[in-house]
């Protein structure tokens, strides 16, 4: 089923006509919970990969014992979780059965144990896009393909997995591999995505307020609070009231998407160039654990809008990933070429 974005609340351009000449388009990725196989775009899906290239492995971790938890008892655990939270209980009634809280326990961060694994941990698939359902990605001449994995250990004082892009040409892999080989053990449940097929969906975004100019900003913060003190006019009113935000409603899409304006939120824009040649970069891909939450509600696609069960376990979270504290992941390639390294930043 495609996804569509409700029209936004409010006319951007028309409200600030400045605004118009820093639209940019992005694709809203749409992650849902399915059976993708290596010929779809996906995330946690199977990757096309040549039998005869190595798999890529983390050559930080290629101690023969880690620290954490095993990924068949991470899915096995949100099953549970999910089939306990979808059945009914009596009040005050324990959500999980002894049997099911050593499992649970076990997939968690507090059930971390010392577990065996044979050689450098295996890199995860994260995302697939072939260029045949996003026409709009980018890369290096005659691909048209990105593989992205990462190591499922943090990495540095960054507290982000470390994360490696491939770019191939999909008709070059003849011979695919038929299965990928598994981590013994991954450092954190939280960079273990669940198998999900996409539903890429343009949408047109402005740069989030941190990237405005100063004068322009502080309008539209007067903007917006001029609807909190017309609001305030008729209290009776107030239930059926609806503020507009810039940041959340008109500005950055929520969730996993391809290109648009970086989700600055914590921390003000910096400079970013890249690794290799110092060139500007520009957003490629934004992984984000959550499509939609209580502050980017309106973002919600229509086809959802009736989901009225647990936010946690429904569509807006398909991918079960978490970056940090609930931000985001951000991957920024070279505009002078997208197959020099890449930068990676967390918001």
């Amino acid at each position: 089923m495609p996804r569509a974005t409700p029209p936004r609340p409010a006319d951007v351009p028309a409200l600030f006509p400045e605004l118009a000449p820093l639209a940019r388009t992005a694709v809203r990725l749409h992650p849902r919970a399915g059976s993708p196989t290596a010929a779809d775009s996906s995330i946690g899906g199977p990757l096309l990969w040549p039998a005869d290239e190595p798999w890529p492995t983390c050559p930080d971790h290629d101690a023969p014992w880690h620290h954490g938890v095993a990924p068949d008892d991470v899915r096995l655990g949100r099953r549970i979780l999910a089939e306990a939270w979808a059945r009914p209980r009596a009040e005050g009634a324990d959500l999980l059965t002894p049997e099911e809280r050593v499992i649970v326990d076990r997939a968690s961060i507090s059930g971390r144990a010392r577990i065996p694994q044979d050689g450098p941990v295996p890199m995860i698939p994260v995302v697939q896009l072939y260029a045949s359902d996003v026409p709009a990605l980018p890369g290096p001449a005659g691909t048209d393909l990105l593989q992205v994995l990462w190591c499922p250990f943090d990495h540095d004082e960054d507290y982000l997995p470390a994360v490696e892009l491939y770019w191939r040409a999909s008709s070059d892999v003849t011979d695919p591999l038929a299965a990928a080989p598994q981590p013994s053990v991954i450092g954190s449940d939280n960079y273990l995505p669940e198998p999900c097929v996409l539903h890429p969906e343009t949408v047109t975004e402005y740069p989030a307020p941190h990237e405005l100019p100063e004068d322009l900003a502080e309008r539209i913060e007067a903007w917006e609070e001029g609807q909190s003190s017309k609001n305030l006019d008729d209290p009776n009113d107030l239930d059926d009231v609806t503020v507009v935000d810039y940041q959340y409603d008109l500005s950055v899409a929520p969730g996993c998407k391809l290109g648009g304006h970086a989700p600055w939120s914590f921390s003000d824009p910096f400079p970013m160039a890249c690794p290799e040649c110092g060139s500007d970069v520009r957003p490629l891909l934004t992984i984000d654990g959550t499509e939609w939450d209580g502050g980017s509600g309106s973002w919600r696609p229509v086809e959802d809008a009736d989901y009225t069960g647990l936010h946690f376990l429904g569509p807006a979270c398909a991918t079960h990933l978490n970056i940090g504290r609930s931000y985001n992941l951000q991957l920024y390639v070279c505009t002078a070429s997208p197959d020099h390294p890449h930068v990676q930043n967390m918001q």
